[in-house]
């Protein structure tokens, strides 16, 4: 069974789309722990990203480098952290999470946005890219 975010890539499930092309995808995290919170991840489906072949692993890097850069463009923050945890999804991911103090890193706070201000998130971010 595919995973939620192959679902998401392959048009299933809607998204706030940050940016895509032909391996990877990045969406905002529809349940952030700042604004600007981006899950990035290759279109292949594999759970752990320890197991993704090198090229596909270096590749992943490279796409969330530069969608760090059009975040940190885009919301202010003294710098965007990088996170790999990937329990609750099994499919390989990265969270790129805009940072002014630690507890924004840490997954028990959240803030909320509503559907338009995810939009225009999104919207600016893409922009960026």
């Amino acid at each position: 069974m595919s995973s939620i975010f192959t679902k998401i890539v392959n048009g299933e499930i809607p998204c706030y789309k940050i940016a895509e092309d032909e391996n990877y995808f990045a969406f905002l995290d529809i349940n952030p722990n700042a604004k600007g919170h981006t899950l990035c991840i290759p279109k292949v489906e594999v759970d752990k990203i320890f197991d993704l072949e090198e090229e596909v692993y270096l590749g992943l890097m490279q796409f969330s480098r530069k969608v760090a850069k059009a975040i940190e463009k885009t919301v202010p923050c003294n710098r965007i952290a990088i996170s790999v945890i990937g329990i609750e999804v099994p499919h390989a991911h990265v969270h790129l999470i805009p940072l002014n103090t630690m507890e924004d890193i840490r997954f028990q706070k959240k803030v909320t946005l509503n559907n338009e201000e995810f939009e225009k998130l999104a919207e600016a971010i893409r922009a960026n890219f």
